[in-house]
């Protein structure tokens, strides 16, 4: 038997036109919408995939939202790092249990939550303190406090240096990432990984011929495009929409200095 949905618990409710409502399940709590509301006492004590029934007898499906689910509702003022992004970022970067990482900047935590689940040591650089602020709630939000024993955020320009040595990634998320190239050099262990995330291909250019000009080798850049499926009975096509361009992902290793 699964653990049944608490106080405290976040949940996500679905309607049947598949749209999507994150809340934070509070004793004599409501969910409230166009379509009337919902007790948060009816959810309290059920399990995951529950039925429950508003007061306009719209119905909900009620499911613990995954990390792409939370990283798509959360609160936010920077723009996020999309999922479709993130899990293919995780390989680049080949995070593993206890890597060491520096992160930078940290947005709203999308980007950070990720290493960090993926069992990552990451020291966030970060510009803005509002930004700072609402990356280290998002992440604990989500993750639980105790993930603050393998999280620091740092308010402070990556631009101007990286303290830290011996790393095994540097995962960067700015809109000049080239100039953190000669700070990375110095920072990252031979053979660790410099992951970038770029929206704009001038910018991974821009990047690329300052890989090429320093230590780190191999380097490639790529996007990533989704496209879902239709899939009713036997018809079958692609989706009229798609989640084409966000940004692309430039890598490349440390391999001289």
């Amino acid at each position: 038997m699964g653990r049944r949905f608490a106080p405290g618990d976040r949940v996500l409710l679905i309607d049947a036109k598949q749209r999507r409502y994150m809340v934070t399940l509070v004793d004599g709590g409501e969910f409230h919408s166009h379509a009337g509301f919902v007790a948060h006492d009816d959810l309290i004590g059920e399990e995951d995939g529950a039925t429950v029934t508003s007061t306009r007898n719209a119905r909900y499906t009620a499911v613990r939202p995954t990390l792409a689910d939370f990283v798509l509702k959360m609160p936010r003022g920077a723009q996020v790092i999309y999922p479709k992004d993130l899990g293919p970022l995780l390989m680049l970067a080949d995070v593993f249990p206890g890597a060491r990482i520096l992160e930078s900047g940290v947005g709203s935590g999308a980007l950070s939550m990720t290493l960090l689940r993926a069992g990552a040591e990451v020291t966030g650089y970060e510009l803005r303190a509002d930004f700072a602020a609402r990356a280290r709630r998002n992440v604990t939000s989500f993750l639980g406090e105790e993930i603050t024993s393998r999280y620091t955020v740092e308010e402070r320009d990556c631009y101007d240096g990286i303290d830290a040595a011996d790393l095994d990634r540097v995962v960067l998320d700015l809109p000049e990432p080239w100039r953190v190239v000669p700070h990375a050099e110095k920072a990252v262990r031979p053979g660790g990984l410099l992951v970038a995330y770029t929206p704009s291909i001038v910018q991974a250019s821009q990047l690329r011929r300052a890989l090429d000009a320093s230590g780190f080798e191999m380097a490639e850049t790529l996007e990533v495009l989704n496209r879902t499926w239709h899939v009713d009975g036997a018809s079958v096509r692609p989706d009229h929409r798609m989640v084409a361009h966000t940004g692309f992902l430039t890598h490349a290793r440390l391999l001289r200095r």
